[in-house]
């Protein structure tokens, strides 16, 4: 289980809501990923205006725990006032702060991410911060007292997977709080790996959406974590640099 704040779920997969093809699919990949948490960008609906589209209206909302993020924020002011208008319209007090800082690379602004997360926490709420896989960052927003930390495996959207698992497992263990790798995971591969690397959760979100089957790639994140964070506290086997017989040399006749 995945403990966040003062809140626990049942799954370590966390769901992005946007960018599927249409609601049925969304709803059918959400049910198939199993996630108990869903995000989504408080900038891309009107969540004061009942008659306005809303993509989360086929979903049954009491069924998941909201995660808004302030996707589109390029200030700590953007992020905080994004935040507020979440919890203004009854979603959540948890929340992704998201501020990027470039718009060609989505990287995030290390700066503004570190005020808008201590304006927020002085706010009342529970924090998730989007970073890149600075570990100096991670352990600032940690002593601020963050909630949990969101590191990018690669840039958002990109399907890159893991470029540096070096920098992100030192973030792992270094942190108290839950790490939930974040952004530019391409497959179920990327995934059992963050897990096997003992990343707490994955968020993701195009790696189902644009998928060719994204029920089918919903299901297979799903069974990713599941087998990613078995096989961590399995604990693998020692690398070695020669064979070593699987079978046992005694008691055998010569």
């Amino acid at each position: 289980m995945l403990t966040i704040g003062q809140t626990t779920f049942q799954s370590r997969l966390l769901l992005g809501t946007g960018k599927y093809p249409d609601v049925t699919t969304q709803q059918q990949a959400v049910e198939a990923s199993g996630a108990d948490i869903l995000t989504f960008s408080v900038r891309r609906m009107d969540i004061f205006e009942a008659s306005q589209p809303n993509f989360l209206e086929a979903l049954d909302l009491s069924q998941y725990h909201l995660l808004p993020n302030t996707a589109g924020a390029k200030t700590a002011e953007e992020a905080v006032r994004l935040a507020k208008l979440a919890r203004a319209a009854g979603l959540c007090d948890m929340v992704k702060v998201e501020v990027i800082g470039c718009d060609k690379t989505l990287l995030p602004d290390p700066i503004e991410t570190l005020r808008a997360s201590e304006e927020l926490l002085k706010e009342g709420f529970t924090v998730l911060p989007y970073t890149s896989d600075d570990l100096l960052l991670a352990r600032r927003l940690e002593e601020l007292g963050c909630h949990a930390i969101m590191p990018a495996a690669s840039p958002i959207g990109s399907g890159q997977g893991i470029l540096n698992p070096l920098a992100l497992s030192f973030i792992i263990e270094q942190m108290t709080v839950p790490v939930i790798v974040d952004a530019g995971i391409g497959s179920p591969t990327d995934v059992a790996y963050a897990m096997e690397l003992g990343a707490d959760a994955v968020l993701l979100n195009s790696a189902v959406a644009h998928a060719k089957d994204p029920v089918k790639m919903a299901r297979a994140m799903k069974l990713a974590v599941e087998a990613g964070r078995l096989g961590f506290e399995a604990g693998r086997i020692e690398k070695k640099r020669y064979a070593t017989a699987s079978s046992p040399e005694t008691g055998m006749s010569r």
